[in-house]
């Protein structure tokens, strides 16, 4: 039973890698996806980790593969570090509810992405040399995308997923 709980753990895993790469992909055909302002749809997917924790590695490789788009080592590399930070604060906090939801757990995305995609912007792509307010600008453009997508769409999004029981169904069970 063990194996069969891991083979079906590692199959959800690769599913949602590859819908978070492929919903980014589709965010970037509206050129959404890159830069300091992005609305990536599938940042709502970095909620799945208040349900399983298969969700932890599906969303950091999924980020990985969407990341090859930008042609960015640095993206590749932080982007995904971001994305596994809060994927991990997101399952942790996933019991601390407010009027029954999740609110620390979805603020997690929002608040990782905008330090680490904020900075890696600022050090990395402004065409000045770093200054505090160039971080400042570039963590809100990000943190303003990421709760848009994590609350706007987010908040519908966890609601289905609880009423379906979509995670307690018995071919996903943790």
């Amino acid at each position: 039973m063990e194996r069969k709980n891991h083979i079906s753990n590692m199959v959800l895993g690769a599913l949602i890698a590859a819908a978070y790469a492929g919903l980014t992909y589709l965010s970037n055909a509206f050129g959404l996806a890159y830069g300091p302002i992005q609305l990536r749809v599938s940042e709502v997917l970095t909620l799945l980790p208040i349900f399983t924790p298969a969700a932890i590695p599906g969303l950091t490789v999924g980020c990985f593969i969407a990341n090859i788009g930008s042609f960015n080592w640095v993206d590749m590399i932080f982007g995904t570090l971001a994305t596994l930070t809060a994927a991990i604060l997101t399952y942790l906090l996933r019991n601390i509810t407010f009027k029954k939801l999740p609110i620390l757990s979805m603020l997690s995305p929002v608040v990782i992405n905008a330090l680490i995609i904020g900075l890696e912007i600022a050090v990395f792509f402004l065409p000045q040399d770093f200054s505090v307010w160039g971080f400042v600008i570039s963590a809100l453009q990000v943190g303003l995308g990421e709760i848009i997508v994590c609350f706007v769409l987010g908040i519908p999004f966890y609601l289905a997923i609880k009423k379906y029981k979509i995670f307690e169904m018995q071919f996903i069970k943790r």
